[in-house]
């Protein structure tokens, strides 16, 4: 799964073509760690329609704090550079996958 940061943030998941998945993470966050290998799968799976990256809060605090970032993990869907989507804490693929259906 791709990293992005402040300085890469714009490029990657402002102008990207498809949707973009971000994780905003952190090292010493538990959930994060269970939901990764989840986040890994949809990645491969669903890698022709969503783009999955993830975002360390701790050393991007730019973007963390422009979209009111507050929990590890949430997941934001980006669509055409805006938020369309936001979902807080660790969760099973199935029902990520089914949280995902109307941003695909």
């Amino acid at each position: 799964m791709a990293e992005v940061t402040d300085d890469s943030f714009e490029a990657e998941v402002i102008g990207a073509e498809l949707p973009v998945l971000v994780e905003f993470t952190a090292d010493w966050c538990p959930p994060c760690r269970q939901i990764a290998p989840v986040l890994s799968a949809v990645a491969a799976e669903e890698g022709d329609r969503l783009k999955v990256v993830q975002l360390d809060v701790d050393t991007n605090p730019e973007t963390t704090n422009a979209y009111g970032v507050l929990s590890m993990p949430t997941l934001i869907v980006f669509r055409d550079g805006q938020p369309v989507k936001s979902m807080v804490g660790a969760r099973p693929k199935r029902r990520l996958l089914e949280e995902l259906a109307d941003v695909l």
